[in-house]
C-alpha cells in the first residue's frame, strides 16, 4: 500500500490490458494528463485556485457539479495522478455504508503506516442518502481522506449541509461545439487508444451532426462515433466514410440534458412558467417542447398551467383558467402523444393573455393581515341570527341585505374595526379587470381601492 498504483501478477496486468483494450472509445481516451483536457478553463486555467492547489499538492475536499460528459470523473483521476495520493473510486450507484467503511479503513491505514494521505472519490453522490453521506463526514473531518464527490444535481439539495460546508464547490459546464469537435479529431487521429488503426473519415457535416446530437457531452460523442465507425465498411481504398445517416443510427436523437427528478426538470419549468407569465408564446412552446421530448409526466405540465392560469392572468382573462383545466382533462381522458395538442393550445392561450396577478396578491395582503393582526370578533351586523337568544344580542343588527337596494348594492362595512381601511384587492387595468376596476369605482367611489395600480 505504498503506493497509488496497484500491483499484481503478470496474469492481473494482463487482465487490467485487456479491460483497456476493449473499454468504450470514451473510457480509452480518457485524458491521461491535464494538457490532454479540453474544456472547462474557468476553474483549469494555470492562474485559477484548483489549478494552484493541484500543483502544489494541497487538494481541498471538491465536489465537481456538472452535467454529463463535463469532466467530472476525469478530473478526479487526473488529480490522483499529479498529486501523492492514493487514489479510492467508490460509485454510488452500487456502493453501500460497508463499501465506505472498508474504503476508510483502507485509508487510515495508508495515513498510520505510510503517511500516504487517499483521495476518496465518490461518483454520483447524489445517489448515497443522509446516513451514508454521514459515513463520510468525520473522516473528512479528521484528514484521514480527501474527498471529491462528483454529481449532476445541485450540491445544495442533494449533498449534507455539513458535508456540504467542508468542501469547495467547482461548477463544470457542458462542452462547447468546438471543444467536442476537439476531443471527436482527436480520437480518430489516435493510433493507439483511438479509431486510427480502423481508417475512419469524417466529413464536416457528420461532424456537425455528431456534435450537435452530442449536447455537449464528449461520452456519447466519442461512443457514438465508434458504433457508427464499426458499422461503416472499408471502401475499395480501405477507408470507411463515417457518413451523417451512419451517426444519425449510431444515436437516433439528441440527448436530452433532462432529469426528471433533478435540477433540468425544475430549471426547464421555471423557463417554462416565466416565458407564459412573460407573455412570450414562442418561448412557452419551446420548452413545452424540451419537456415533452424529454419525458416529462404532461399531468405535471398541466398542472402548472392551471396554476399558472390562476396565478399570473387571473382576472385579467376570466377564461383562461377554464381553459387550462380543460387541458388538464383532455390530458388525463388521451394521454400522450395527442394530449401534447391541448397543452400546447392552452399554453398559447394563456401566452397570450392579458396578465394580472391582483387576486394572487389581495390573498397574500390578506394572509398577512390574518397571520399577524389581532383577530378580532366578526362584526355583529355580519353574525346570522338563528335563535332568539342571537338576536337579542344583536346579532345581525343593522345588515343591509343588498338585494333590496337598487342595483343589488348597497355600501356597508365587511371588514372588522380595527382592519376597516385595508383595500386587499387592487385590480389592474389589463383585459376583462379594466371593467372590474370601473364597477367596484361606481360601487365604492374614489375612497375605496386603488384602481389600476395593481
Amino acid at each position: 500500500m505504498t503506493s497509488r498504483h496497484n500491483t499484481g501478477s503478470l496474469f492481473e496486468y494482463g487482465q487490467q490490458q485487456y479491460a483497456r483494450d476493449t473499454a468504450p472509445l470514451a473510457e480509452r481516451m480518457r485524458p491521461a494528463s491535464f494538457d490532454e483536457f479540453v474544456g472547462q478553463e474557468h476553474i483549469l486555467a494555470e492562474d485559477k485556485v484548483l489549478r494552484r492547489a493541484i500543483a502544489t499538492d494541497r487538494v481541498p475536499s471538491i465536489l465537481f457539479w456538472g452535467p454529463p460528459g463535463s469532466g467530472k470523473t476525469t478530473l478526479a483521476r487526473l488529480i490522483a495522478t499529479v498529486t501523492r495520493a492514493y487514489f479510492e473510486p467508490v460509485s454510488a450507484v452500487s456502493a453501500g455504508v460497508a463499501d465506505l467503511r472498508k474504503a476508510v479503513a483502507g485509508a487510515q491505514e495508508r495515513r498510520s503506516f505510510y503517511r500516504q494521505p487517499t483521495i476518496l472519490f465518490v461518483d454520483e453522490i447524489h445517489r448515497f442518502n443522509k446516513a451514508q453521506q454521514d459515513v463520510i463526514l468525520p473522516h473528512v473531518e479528521d484528514g484521514t481522506v480527501i474527498f471529491i464527490g462528483a454529481t449532476t444535481e445541485n450540491p445544495s439539495f442533494e449533498v449534507n449541509a455539513p458535508l456540504l460546508s467542508r468542501c469547495r464547490v467547482f461548477t463544470l459546464q457542458a462542452l462547447a461545439p468546438q471543444d467536442v469537435s476537439r476531443i471527436v479529431e482527436r480520437a480518430l487521429e489516435d493510433e493507439r487508444r483511438g479509431l486510427a488503426m480502423m481508417n475512419p473519415r469524417l466529413p464536416p457535416d457528420a461532424l456537425d451532426h455528431l456534435v450537435n446530437i452530442a449536447n455537449g457531452d464528449a461520452r456519447v460523442a466519442l461512443n457514438a462515433l465508434e458504433m457508427a465507425t464499426v458499422a461503416t465498411e472499408p471502401g475499395p481504398d480501405g477507408l470507411r466514410q463515417v457518413s451523417v445517416d451512419a451517426i444519425s443510427d449510431a444515436l437516433q436523437r439528441r440527448t436530452p440534458l433532462y432529469d426528471k427528478a433533478g435540477d433540468s426538470h425544475y430549471d426547464t419549468i421555471s423557463a417554462f412558467i416565466k416565458s407564459v407569465r412573460g407573455s412570450s408564446p414562442d418561448g412557452a412552446l419551446y420548452w413545452l417542447a424540451r419537456m415533452l421530448e424529454a419525458g416529462e409526466d404532461p399531468l405535471f405540465i398541466a398542472r402548472r398551467l392551471v396554476i399558472l392560469a390562476a396565478e399570473d392572468i387571473g382576472l385579467a382573462n376570466p377564461g383562461a383558467l377554464p381553459v387550462a383545466v380543460a387541458a388538464q382533462q383532455a390530458v388525463h381522458f388521451i394521454g400522450l402523444p395527442e394530449g401534447r395538442i391541448p397543452l400546447a393550445e392552452a399554453t398559447v392561450y394563456l401566452a397570450t393573455s392579458p396578465k394580472s396577478n391582483s387576486a394572487y396578491m389581495a390573498l397574500e395582503r390578506a394572509m398577512d393581515d390574518v397571520r399577524n393582526a389581532p383577530h378580532e370578533p366578526v362584526p355583529l351586523h355580519l353574525r346570522n341570527a338563528v335563535t332568539g337568544l342571537m338576536r337579542g344580542m344583536g346579532y345581525g343588527s343593522g345588515y343591509k341585505y343588498s338585494h333590496s337596494y337598487e342595483g343589488h348594492f348597497e355600501p356597508q362595512e365587511y371588514l372588522p374595526p380595527g382592519l376597516s381601511d385595508r383595500r386587499y384587492y387592487q385590480p389592474s387595468d389589463q383585459g376583462s379587470e379594466a371593467a372590474i376596476a370601473e364597477r367596484l369605482r361606481r360601487w365604492w367611489g374614489d375612497d375605496g381601492p386603488s384602481f389600476g395600480s395593481g
